[in-house]
């Protein structure tokens, strides 16, 4: 056990006190872990769009204070009563769905839900009343139950995954959320086939994770959509075959990819959490057999289809976490990125540190990014 062991750490952390406001670096104390918990030391961290939707998007006054960021790796420091699987200096990367291992969805290999964490509860809120943080004799709420925007935090040991030593953390912290994510949409929910051809809406991090994952699966052509042509190298780079600006044609985007490809593609993913866009990746889809995948997140709007585009064949699909059962999913992701099969370096294209948290958060605001990599804390 590290010489903090069940004490109160004092430490900095990122602090979100209401929406549509800057975080303020604070002091903050966080609680020794309960039974069950583990406390880790985060190292690296990355702003996802989860964060900003959370912060700026959802209209929401509720689940404030809290302290933000669900994308990040570290190492234990100290483990409470009834956790055998973690110990103190274990290099681990918490995760924003928890897998229990006993509830009906983790018992089935159908899904990555579980009964157990704040997603089970989810009613608009990203995060539960339970909290081991404290700031200025206030309860800070923890934004999916990870909160990495901190220096320290207290997990339920459902959500935390132990990684290989090896691993470096400041590349694999984002298998936390936005590579996994967009990489399982292409091989685990849609099951992209060898030789076929895909479209992915929309060239963040997840997109680029999507790219990457049809090219994985052996996709035969990859068409990237996004209207911010600087994406473009980069979707190259892993992977892409074409590479469509809307903005470049005067016509709905379906039925040009309906014209590159005879009758549209075989699998589509979208990863904007624009409700348009969702509609154009479902039309896009080849009539028959065309698997369209939804990633991008929002509750703020409704999205609609005509019945006979399901009718005559096409399949819409939802994706969580890439499907992945996390406590597996990314210890086998981070094997991958130490075996030169999964690319994560070519997704961060900023170093900053946790002080310079506002300015990571318009960066991608303005979508001048993919990640920016914040230093939380030394190894």
């Amino acid at each position: 056990m590290m010489d903090t062991a069940g004490q109160v750490i004092r430490c900095k952390a990122a602090v979100a006190w209401a929406p549509n406001m800057p975080l303020a670096i604070e002091e903050i104390e966080v609680a020794p872990p309960q039974a069950n918990e583990v406390r880790i030391k985060i190292v690296a961290t990355g702003v996802c769009h989860t964060d900003l939707y959370y912060l700026f998007e959802s209209k929401r006054e509720e689940g404030f204070p809290a302290v933000l960021g669900h994308e990040g790796a570290g190492i234990v420091e100290s483990v409470g009563p009834g956790v055998a699987e973690f110990q103190p200096g274990d290099k681990v990367i918490p995760l924003p769905i928890s897998q229990c291992g006993e509830c009906r969805f983790c018992m089935s290999p159908k899904s990555n839900l579980c009964e157990k964490g704040w997603f089970s509860g989810y009613d608009g809120l990203m995060s539960t009343p339970e909290s081991r943080f404290t700031c200025k004799g206030k309860k800070v709420l923890q934004f999916m139950e990870t909160s990495t925007f901190s220096e320290y935090t207290v997990i339920n040991k459902n959500a935390v995954a132990k990684i290989d030593p090896a691993a470096p953390l400041d590349k694999v912290f984002v298998l936390g959320c936005g590579v996994c994510t967009g990489y399982g949409a292409a091989i685990n929910t849609a099951k992209v086939e060898p030789g076929s051809s895909c479209a992915v809406f929309g060239l963040g991090a997840v997109g680029l994770a999507a790219v990457m994952g049809c090219q994985a699966a052996g996709a035969g052509r990859i068409i990237a959509v996004d209207i911010n042509p600087k994406r473009f190298e980069k979707a190259k780079v892993l992977g892409a075959t074409d590479l469509v600006n809307p903005e470049d044609h005067d016509r709905p985007i379906s039925q040009v990819l309906a014209d590159m490809t005879n009758g549209g593609v075989d699998y589509s993913i979208e990863c904007t959490g624009d409700v348009e866009v969702m509609r154009s990746a479902l039309e896009s889809c080849v009539k028959g057999w065309g698997v369209s995948v939804i990633v991008g997140c929002t509750d703020m709007h409704d999205f609609a289809a005509r019945p006979i585009q399901l009718i005559a064949g096409r399949t819409w699909k939802g994706s969580l976490l890439g499907g992945y059962k996390l406590k597996v999913g990314v210890p086998d992701l981070v094997t991958a990125y130490l075996d030169k099969k999964v690319k994560l370096d070519e997704f961060i294209t900023h170093h900053m540190t946790l002080d310079q948290v506002n300015s990571a958060i318009e960066l991608m605001k303005l979508g001048q990014c993919i990640r920016t990599v914040m230093s939380v804390s030394p190894q």
